[in-house]
């Protein structure tokens, strides 16, 4: 059955000229007369049976259905766009699509990454960043990095590591004192970690004592967020130290206390049932928990 879709030409034209709210910028734009413009639009109008535009001695303006087409169109035609660059960049390249929470992935696995590339000259990995469960079915995804607890209908899991976090703050918090006791800490300001809302709460009362407030205080959803904002004083965080080797390295950031909250879930690895078989995610997946590995034992 023949799809009821405007030509791409006439989308084009409309999309460049809602943007600029101009046929003359449209057409300069588009390298084409301004008259072409002007005919490309009165088709697809017509082909739509509304009208996009008002005409007037001013020039053009959008119709509230002009404003909202258009904005449904600029994001289909931007969709179109990346995914042609896509194939276009690819060129019959062997393409791993990995989702990856964000903090793990810019400063865990990015500073490893070069080390598979050497290995495996022939294999792209593109990295996307995505914090929960998602139905690989329904994205271009090839394989996952999370964490959890592993349970994601469909996949194959390989654990890689747990967290660990420890407190940790700025330099200029800490003070003179090499740590923080934990009845010293209850009372600075507690930052949050949005997806962890209970982690503080975990700590102290691993350290037997009970805070009120231990689920008080800014909730940032990234790790890379809270080791900012305890880089500027703004409380103290916790922070698994693998995710922020460099900050401790540099003392931007110190531990204020050596406990650690120990993990019940972990960093895994998903790979869909349906893709198990492919040779390059069997060789990143190898990689991967090589390097997992190699770093639990420092």
């Amino acid at each position: 059955m023949r799809r009821k879709i405007p030509s791409t030409t006439a989308l084009i034209s409309f999309e460049a000229a809602a943007r600029h709210e101009s046929f003359t910028k449209a057409a300069q734009e588009l390298s084409i007369t301004q008259g072409a413009i002007c005919r490309q639009i009165a088709s697809l109008e017509e082909f739509l049976s509304v009208e996009l535009f008002r005409r007037s001695k001013r020039g053009v303006k959008l119709t509230e259905a002009g404003i909202s087409y258009s904005r449904r169109i600029a994001i289909q035609l931007d969709a179109v766009e990346r995914d042609t660059l896509s194939v276009m960049g690819q060129q019959g390249a062997n393409v791993i699509e990995l989702a990856v929470v964000p903090t793990f992935g810019t400063q865990w696995l990015l500073p490893r990454l070069k080390d598979f590339q050497q290995q495996h000259p022939d294999v792209t990995v593109n990295l996307t960043n995505r914090t929960r469960p998602f139905l690989f079915a329904d994205t271009d995804f090839d394989a996952a990095i999370y964490f959890g607890d592993a349970d994601w209908s469909g996949t194959s899991s390989y654990r890689l590591m747990g967290e660990n976090p420890v407190p940790v703050c700025s330099p200029n918090l800490l003070g003179p004192h090499k740590s923080l006791s934990p009845h010293t800490l209850a009372e600075l300001p507690l930052l949050q970690q949005t997806t962890r809302p209970y982690a503080w709460r975990q700590w102290f009362n691993a350290q037997d004592i009970n805070v009120p407030r231990d689920m008080s205080g800014p909730r940032y959803e990234l790790f890379s967020m809270l080791a900012q904002a305890a880089m500027h004083e703004m409380g103290v965080a916790l922070i698994p130290p693998f995710l922020i080797q460099r900050e401790l390295a540099e003392k931007r950031l110190v531990i204020a206390n050596d406990s650690s909250l120990p993990s019940t879930r972990a960093y895994y690895l998903m790979i869909p049932e349906r893709k198990i078989e492919s040779a390059s995610l069997q060789a990143f997946r190898d990689w991967l928990i090589k390097q997992a590995e190699g770093y639990s034992l420092i």
